[in-house]
């Protein structure tokens, strides 16, 4: 399909040609299970832990039983996003218990939409691992030469990215969502496809944000979900536009498909990077949040956690 007829299609919400035919993909609506069960280790010293925990946006709605959770806890909202994070403070006699958060789901299909009342330009801001520099500047600005356009200069970025990373989660230094890493290595996870791209369209001016959660598989009705899985949008022309780099270069297929849609199969459970919540980690500002964060004596500790989910097919 030709560029401008692909660009076309995104602006006005039409779905990409063959889309629903592609393994992966549920289009139009999803419904879904999810459970979010944490796991808490031995806990010696002082404990803190965060969850994030999900709601419902012009897109998903979700409704959720009241949490399994054995231990007192409150609700909070980050200062920039307005996630909303459940806070704990377990004991030594809280080590092993489970904690489980129940969802239910109705997912909708993604295409560009319109900004709600935002200021897009907020999303122009650097971030820890997201800085803006002139590295970033001279790669945006050459892989955009000739380009009209934000819409048209995101499309070039996205090119770019897909043609430049690789997915590959051997070694250290990926997940992190490391925009500098990422551009050096060329390698990464989705959080690092999706920071790259999201330092190189700010250094031009785009607006881009980051949103995070899980991929529902689409070829099950239930099952262990394998990980968290992120993504990205820019603003354009009044809209803010969906794209997923790593899905695309995972399938090269859906790479058309992937700028400019989120398929109906996610759940999208925080947005943002550096969230800023009180009472705070004592590492600082959370990087992103998607498994729980866990600190003893202000260190950070894993917690075992998986995700599981089933499906209600019609």
């Amino acid at each position: 399909m030709h560029r401008f007829a692909n660009l076309v299609l995104l602006l006005t919400g039409a779905l990409v040609s063959g889309a629903a035919n592609q393994p992966g993909i549920v289009t139009g609506s999803d419904e879904f299970e999810f459970v979010y069960r944490v796991t808490l280790p031995e806990l010696k010293g002082e404990a803190r832990l965060w969850i994030p925990l999900a709601k419902s946006d012009a897109f998903q709605t979700v409704s959720n039983d009241e949490p399994s959770i054995p231990i007192k806890w409150e609700k909070i909202q980050d200062r920039d996003y307005g996630n909303d994070i459940i806070v704990l403070r377990p004991q030594a006699v809280d080590s092993g218990k489970t904690i489980e958060l129940h969802y239910r789901v109705v997912r909708k299909e993604k295409a560009a939409y319109p900004a709600a009342g935002e200021d897009p330009a907020r999303f122009l801001r650097p971030e820890k691992l997201v800085p803006a520099n002139g590295t970033f500047k001279k790669l945006a600005e050459t892989a955009t030469v000739g380009k009209q356009g934000d819409l048209a200069r995101a499309r070039a970025l996205y090119d770019s990215v897909l043609a430049r990373m690789r997915y590959d989660k051997s070694g250290t230094g990926w997940g992190r969502g490391d925009a500098m890493y990422a551009c050096d290595a060329k390698t990464g996870n989705c959080t690092d496809f999706h920071s790259y791209f999201i330092a190189l369209a700010r250094s031009i001016g785009i607006p881009a944000r980051f949103a995070i959660g899980a991929t529902i598989p689409a070829d099950k009705n239930e099952g262990v979900i394998e990980g968290y899985h992120c993504w990205a949008e820019f603003f354009a022309d009044g809209k803010w536009v969906p794209v997923d780099i790593s899905e695309a270069w995972k399938n090269p297929a859906l790479a058309e498909y992937y700028f400019g849609h989120n398929p109906a199969n996610r759940f999208e459970m925080a947005k943002g990077r550096d969230l800023i919540v009180d009472p705070a980690p004592a590492t600082g500002p959370i990087n992103f949040l998607v498994y729980p964060l866990l600190e003893i004596d202000g260190k950070g500790v894993k917690a075992d956690t998986n995700f599981s989910f089933r499906r209600h097919r019609a």
